[in-house]
């Protein structure tokens, strides 16, 4: 949303509140007329008029109210009328504040996806420094952790990218063949794994392309394998499978961790929800739910496949491009 939708926000809002505080407060004083005026009538009686005509005889007749009959009504409407528009301004504060919490909402969101996004490719820059720093001391070539350095600073350039358009509420559109982001996926955490000790192994991949641009195909397999290697024992095995059929590419990430706790499973893909055992990495529950809101915004789905001592399998479906 750019700067003159959120002003176009802000006038609708203030023009909201303004008619809504001007009528509520006009319905209130005619009520409150009405039924002091009810009341005046009701209260009244009748005296002979002082006034008089030809011949000396009395005309007509004054209507005459004791004030202590009426100001308990008119004290008891005043009041009434403070605190029904006190209330009215209540709601039209909190009306008018809505754009606010709406826009602070998702700044509180972007900055936190941003920070878990970036987490883990700035992890891997690190690592792949620590690793070109190495071999230039001991004389050998780093060509290979360069080149992947450069992929990895486009990769996080390519994530950026993605999560602004989604920050505006714009989808961005575009195909990615499942293998090469599997791969690249893999390629970007190898240095995360064997720091780790576990081993990541892509077994069956498909080629098949899927309805979601590639870059988002990319952050969800790295958040899915980011989160299978922060539960994985050293020395163990992370694997990833896609197989295709007529409608969707189903891609599958096996872990060797503990598995999740009954207890868990329901809320596993809430935001900041984190489980007993987070891992041997700190994490802040966002990733399975970044995943599975970006797997709803182009149709697909996310689930726990199978879980259990022995490991878990979380299988992420996504529509096949057409």
């Amino acid at each position: 949303m750019s700067a003159d939708d959120d002003r176009r926000v802000v006038r609708r809002a203030a023009l909201r509140v303004g008619t809504l505080v001007a009528g509520a407060s006009a319905v209130a004083i005619a009520v409150g007329v009405g039924i002091l005026v009810a009341v005046l009538v009701a209260q009244a009686r009748t005296e002979g008029g002082g006034r008089r005509g030809p011949g000396g005889a009395p005309v007509g007749d004054r209507f005459v109210v004791d004030l202590d009959d009426v100001l308990p009504w008119i004290l008891g409407l005043g009041l009434v009328g403070v605190v029904v528009l006190g209330l009215v301004g209540w709601a039209a504060a909190r009306w008018s504040v809505r754009p606010l919490d709406e826009a602070l909402r998702r700044q509180r969101a972007f900055v936190s996806d941003a920070s878990h996004e970036l987490r883990t490719p700035l992890t891997a820059l690190t690592s792949r420094i620590q690793i070109v720093q190495r071999r230039l001391h001991r004389g050998e070539p780093a060509d290979d952790p360069l080149d992947q350095l450069r992929r990895d600073a486009q990769i996080m350039d390519d994530v950026l990218a993605d999560m602004l358009l989604t920050a505006e509420g714009e989808v961005h559109t575009g195909t990615a063949r499942v293998d090469d982001s599997v791969r690249a996926a893999t390629a970007a955490l190898g240095s995360l794994a064997d720091d780790a000790g576990v081993h990541l192994r892509p077994a069956r991949l498909t080629t098949a392309t899927v309805a979601v641009p590639a870059v988002t195909v990319v952050r969800m397999c790295t958040a899915l394998l980011d989160n299978a290697i922060g539960h994985t024992p050293a020395g163990s095995t992370v694997t990833v499978t896609a197989d295709a059929d007529e409608r969707d590419v189903v891609i599958r990430v096996e872990d060797g961790g503990s598995g999740i706790r009954d207890d868990d499973l329901p809320r596993i893909f809430e935001r900041f929800a984190r489980g007993a055992e987070s891992g041997r990495r700190r994490g802040f529950g966002l990733g399975l739910a970044l995943v599975r809101e970006a797997t709803t915004r182009y149709g697909g789905s996310i689930e726990v496949e199978r879980t259990s001592p022995a490991g878990t399998v979380f299988a992420l479906r996504l529509p096949r491009a057409r």
